[in-house]
């Protein structure tokens, strides 16, 4: 933790000066970034921070990787960017890193601990991106939001070997429904949705229509009702933590990405716990991912959906 008396002296040494710019090397406290940000407001001149995020995602990291804005910008540099030490050179460093510290120093991912939800290297998980046989079915996740933004991924399963592929990914903010199905309705009008509970809540900007409504009277092809698991009693469950199967997934090679997807994995990074609790803040996309899991039954090709189309609407006649 900072010295709090350090701090305060470090304010106080460069209060009320006018700068015209501000260089901190290492992770300060917010209220000494805030400090420089303050001293450059007059020429509007730049702050700029170096550091290793060892101090997991504090005020200071959360600012640049959560609170995004125009006027900060955040440049990630890995151990593969450093050119002057040799191949050997660098996984002698990498080995020499406690697990806890590696990615942090390598990679520059704020350290999550214990509290990482996700512990597996990205290199397991992800891929380049392929085309998959028509025969193996889709489903589509959502995740309502405006202030944080709406999200969607696909999930493509092959179910010979049961793994899943995130194909696809969306992900944007303070947007009406009409956009977002819009887009969506490019991934194909057959593809299920699989939707959060609170889709079932009306909104004023839908003049009180259930946001799963507004997406369906939009030409998407919604679930009947939200992600649930059937638990063995029959009873429906939206457990959070039953939601994070994936994790045993992704351990086991059996939950892959297109590594295009950067702003999936860059949630992925950060996706953690926080006095055991799944912290709610940029987890967008992770969230429509276990909606999608959560409804991984409901999953069908274009094909099996078509006929399934056709039965309803041209059904056999009975025989007397």
């Amino acid at each position: 933790m900072p010295d709090s008396k350090l701090t305060l002296r470090v304010v106080r040494s460069f209060r009320a000066e006018t700068l015209d710019y501000v260089w901190l090397d290492e992770e300060p406290p917010i209220d000494i970034y805030t400090e420089a940000l303050t001293r450059t407001n007059v020429g509007a001149s730049p702050v700029w921070l170096t550091f290793t995020p060892l101090q997991g995602v504090s005020t200071v990291v959360k600012r640049f990787l959560h609170e995004k804005s125009e006027d900060r910008h955040n440049v990630v540099m890995t151990i593969d960017d450093v050119e002057h030490y040799s191949n050997d050179e660098k996984k002698k460093i990498i080995a020499s890193y406690p697990p806890h510290e590696a990615e942090a120093r390598i990679k520059g991912i704020p350290v999550l601990g214990s509290g990482r939800i996700f512990p597996v290297a990205e290199e397991t998980i992800a891929i380049d991106n392929r085309e998959f046989p028509s025969h193996w079915p889709r489903i589509g996740g959502m995740d309502f939001g405006w202030d944080h933004p709406f999200a969607a991924v696909e999930l493509v399963w092959d179910r010979d070997t049961d793994t899943n592929y995130v194909s696809r990914t969306y992900r944007v903010k303070e947007t009406m429904p009409i956009i977002h199905a819009a887009a969506l309705r490019a991934w194909g009008k057959e593809l299920r949705w699989s939707w959060p509970r609170d889709g079932n809540r009306e909104t004023l900007e839908g003049a009180g229509v259930a946001l799963a409504t507004q997406y369906r009277e939009q030409g998407l092809n919604m679930l009947h009702e939200f992600a649930h698991y059937l638990e063995a009693s029959g009873q429906k469950s939206v457990s959070v933590e039953a939601g994070l199967m994936m994790l045993d997934r992704m351990q086991r090679g059996k939950f892959k990405v297109f590594r295009e997807h950067l702003d999936w994995f860059e949630e992925y990074r950060l996706y953690h716990r926080r006095d055991r609790k799944v912290v709610k803040e940029g987890d967008d996309l992770m969230c429509a991912m276990r909606h999608a899991l959560m409804s991984l039954r409901h999953a069908s090709t274009a094909t099996a959906y078509r006929s399934f189309r056709r039965k309803l609407v041209y059904p056999k006649s009975s025989v007397a």
